[in-house]
């Protein structure tokens, strides 16, 4: 019996299931928000804690390597247990850990803030989209499933610039607590309209893990590690780039930010089209246009409208190669595929905190006008390795 056949225990309406899926859908993108829209805090967050902007880009690094660490064996661990208080428990902790994170007046409470809530996010990522084919069916799973990740499509588009604009309407502090009462009133939402659903199996990592011996899966697994490192050098600091290379003022990043989230609905749609056709070949030209994006950003800080087309470039790229890594991993190997998806989250959260922490040091030592030159060299990297990866399993 299929996963999705259980959804005939779930006694509910066809009109339930659909209120069901939206509040995951609406969950999974606050839940996912909580991770990137730290980004554009951090400016604002280093000044009122009175630390430096390159330790303020650690909280991200902190938050990507904890995903990383304990994502795959965290999921497999909770995954089996019932999925409404599993999933209630998750927004309850998110929740609490946003509105401690509001109240820190240090780095080290808000960093405990930001560790706690990466260790359920990957289970919640892991899980959601499943839950949603069951409580839809077999007919309609497939739309079920395509909703969720919407909103962890949306809230990666927009969770930052969103962030950035709250943060000037409220401070910083203001965006975490808003974060912790929509995180409260989904959680409602989900105990008064989600209905029982039937527990899954616990999956054999074992057996699925013979896939860390395929050359072409670990080959491609170290790619996004390097993709994801390019994009975040820079993307990390973007708010500080606006602000002291393209010298936009503070209340108006926010809504730079916005722009570049929503010029990455063009890259969303392009990059979905050319991975059909091939993901490897999709990876190697969205990196290409990611270094060339990105260094021209900087390179034409003063240039008016040549700087938005620099900027639109890289948001499209950077856009783009989420899903195209997520498909290029998952379709690098026959079998384990939801194991290859997670540890492609994972290899994708590695990379996220690689970039901060590169970002940083970048910051410090040669000045914030250097990063997008750092990521597009690193850019430079991964298309190599790309190229060599292509070699290894010809027509991807």
């Amino acid at each position: 019996m299929s996963v999705y056949e259980t959804s005939a225990q779930v006694s509910t309406t066809s009109r339930a299931a659909g209120v069901s899926i939206l509040i995951l859908a609406f969950s999974a993108f606050l839940i996912v928000t909580t991770e990137f829209l730290i980004v554009g805090l951090l400016p604002a967050l280093a000044r009122d804690l009175g630390i430096s902007i390159a330790l303020a880009g650690q909280l991200v690094t902190l938050f990507a390597f904890t995903v990383m660490i304990f994502g795959p064996p965290l999921t497999a661990m909770l995954s089996h247990l019932d999925r409404k208080k599993l999933f209630i428990g998750i927004l309850l902790l998110f929740a609490a850990s946003n509105a401690v994170a509001a109240a820190s007046n240090s780095f080290w409470l808000l960093a405990l803030a930001r560790v706690v809530p990466a260790l359920a996010l990957p289970v919640f990522w892991g899980t959601a989209s499943e839950t949603a084919g069951q409580l839809a069916g077999a007919q309609r799973a497939g739309q079920a499933v395509s909703r969720v990740y919407l909103g962890i499509s949306a809230a990666m588009l927009l969770g930052i610039p969103l962030g950035t604009v709250a943060a000037s309407a409220v401070g910083w502090r203001g965006a975490f607590w808003l974060l912790a009462g929509l995180s409260l009133i989904m959680a409602v939402a989900m105990w008064v309209y989600m209905p029982t659903v039937a527990r899954t199996a616990k999956v054999d990592l074992l057996k699925q893990a013979q896939i860390f011996k395929q050359p072409v899966f670990l080959g491609n697994v170290l790619l996004s590690v390097l993709v994801f490192s390019a994009m975040f050098i820079a993307y990390t600091y973007l708010a500080d780039i606006l602000e002291r290379v393209a010298g936009v003022a503070p209340q108006q990043v926010g809504w730079w930010m916005m722009g570049f989230g929503a010029i990455g609905l063009v890259g969303n749609w392009i990059g979905g089209k050319a991975v059909d056709r091939s993901p490897i070949n999709a990876t190697i030209g969205f990196l290409a246009l990611l270094g060339l994006g990105m260094a021209a950003t900087v390179a034409l800080a003063g240039s008016g409208w040549l700087f938005c087309v620099a900027l639109g470039l890289w948001g499209i790229a950077n856009t783009a190669l989420y899903p195209v890594s997520q498909v290029r991993v998952m379709q690098s190997v026959s079998q384990a595929q939801a194991l290859a998806g997670t540890t492609n989250v994972s290899a994708a959260n590695a990379g996220i905190g690689i970039g901060a922490i590169v970002g940083g040091m970048t910051v410090a030592n040669l000045g914030v006008a250097s990063l997008g030159y750092v990521a597009a060299a690193v850019a430079a990297v991964a298309l190599l390795l790309a190229v060599l990866v292509r070699r290894l399993k010809p027509g991807r």
